[in-house]
């Protein structure tokens, strides 16, 4: 319920959460690991609950009906923008978040724009590609840390698909370093100070600005290629062509930043997400077994995964969906508040931060019943504020259609070859926060063997 609903004119405050430090109040719990916090903050004041960042107020939202009035609110009265600064020296000025709302919009229109199905047909053979290549030399059986093996392979196959196939297949351990660099920047601390990191900071803005020069480089030649009559459909040509509404395109800074934020937005949940996934598929066999021959019954004796293909595999979605009810690599989506903003008889003042969790609302029994249990078999709530594991509104994140076709084609390739196990006992693979995104414990190993055909 937003303001223009509310009747009374006596208004709460939030309650606030118990065990506040003098000082920094809960931002030590907090940075250790969000997700046991909030669920501590929604077992004890309910639907909304109040926090201290080192004076960073901060309130959760818990329930479809929070969810809704947070995601329908304008930008003018709660701004991602203004809540994520901390990403403006990741994607460079003027990109996203660092962009006026109309600059940021248009960007928007254009990443949705190179994401739309009849691309999505040409990424899918790219990453199958990358796949193939990937388990193609694996033993017959082993064991492996799977957090790492994810990370590089959806690194691969979203340069592949993003930056072509050339940059691809000279790809250095350089632009692999520098990429992670930007990643170990961003944390939960960064939502109560962007630049409290100090060396971790200074070396996030020398890969950044080393990203742009090399991305530079990759535009210029892009621009000789194209001046010599060849062809180009990847990601990185849409943004060559891409222009604002006035015609203008987009400059060499502004596609470095727009390469940087695909990136984020289709590596960095994919990676995590396909953990997850195999961690859930080992400790449930039999729901593997199941899975594993609905592929088998789809592809026959083919060894090509189609576009197509991929969208006849309902075991597999479904499977994949409640990973990402239990597991959603989002934890926490903030907003900003700029003018203050009122949710049934609570008062939360402008300064503060609002937050919506996905690994909160994702446990609530009255949306999905038994929420701790692992059940793909399940029915999820038909409403749109309830299942939120890539967040909601018009800030949804942008790369979440490719995210899911590069995990798809990933476990339908990787389970018609090979079976898995666990390596520890199953409690040992827990969430973990080292950053924004969630990842199972480290390492993440499991053991693998290859299936008699």
């Amino acid at each position: 319920m937003s303001e223009a609903s509310a009747q009374t004119t006596v208004r709460l405050a939030p309650p606030l959460v118990s065990g506040a430090v003098p000082g920094t109040g809960h931002y030590e719990e907090f940075c250790r690991n969000p997700a046991p916090f909030l669920m501590r903050c929604h077992a004890e004041c309910g639907e909304v609950s109040s926090f201290d960042l080192a004076g960073l107020q901060t309130t959760l939202l818990v329930g479809e009906e929070a969810h809704e009035a947070v995601y329908r609110a304008p930008d003018s009265q709660l701004s991602a923008a203004q809540a994520y600064q901390f990403m403006v020296p990741v994607f460079g000025q003027g990109i996203q978040y660092g962009a006026p709302p109309v600059i940021e919009r248009q960007q928007l229109k254009i990443q949705a724009a190179g994401l739309r199905h009849d691309r999505m047909v040409l990424y899918a053979p790219i990453v199958a590609q990358e796949v193939r290549d990937w388990i193609a030399d694996w033993p017959d059986e082993g064991e492996e840390d799977f957090y790492e093996k994810f990370t590089e392979l959806t690194l691969k196959t979203s340069t592949h698909c993003l930056m072509g196939a050339d940059f691809r297949a000279n790809m250095s351990d350089e632009f692999r370093g520098l990429y992670h660099d930007l990643e170990m920047a961003v944390d939960p601390e960064g939502l109560a100070d962007p630049d409290q990191h100090g060396v971790m900071a200074e070396r996030r803005d020398i890969a950044r600005a080393r990203l742009g020069e090399l991305i530079g480089e990759r535009v210029a030649q892009r621009r000789a290629a194209l001046a010599r009559g060849e062809t180009f459909h990847d990601m990185f040509q849409h943004y060559l062509d891409a222009t604002y509404a006035d015609g203008t395109p987009l400059s060499d800074h502004e596609i470095a930043g727009m390469v940087v934020w695909f990136m984020f937005a289709g590596h960095h949940t994919s990676g995590n997400t396909s953990s997850w996934m195999l961690v859930e598929l080992a400790r449930h066999p039999d729901l593997m077994a199941e899975v594993v021959a609905e592929l088998d019954g789809v592809l026959g004796d083919s060894e090509e995964v189609s576009f197509q293909s991929l969208r006849e595999m309902p075991l597999l979605e479904a499977f994949l969906e409640e990973v990402l009810r239990l597991h959603a690599p989002l934890v926490t989506l903030t907003r900003r508040v700029m003018t203050d903003f009122h949710y049934k008889d609570y008062l939360i003042p402008a300064g503060g931060n609002v937050m919506v969790s996905p690994y909160v609302a994702h446990r609530q029994p009255e949306a999905f019943a038994d929420p701790l249990t692992f059940n793909p078999g399940r029915t999820f709530p038909d409403g749109p504020f309830a299942y939120l594991p890539f967040g909601g509104g018009r800030h949804k994140c942008v790369g979440n259609a490719f995210a899911l076709l590069q995990i798809r084609t990933i476990f339908a390739y990787l389970l018609r070859k090979f079976t898995f196990e666990l390596s520890e006992p199953p409690e040992y693979y827990r969430d973990i926060m080292p950053s924004l995104i969630l990842r199972p414990s480290d390492p993440c190993r499991l053991r693998f063997r290859r299936r008699a055909r």
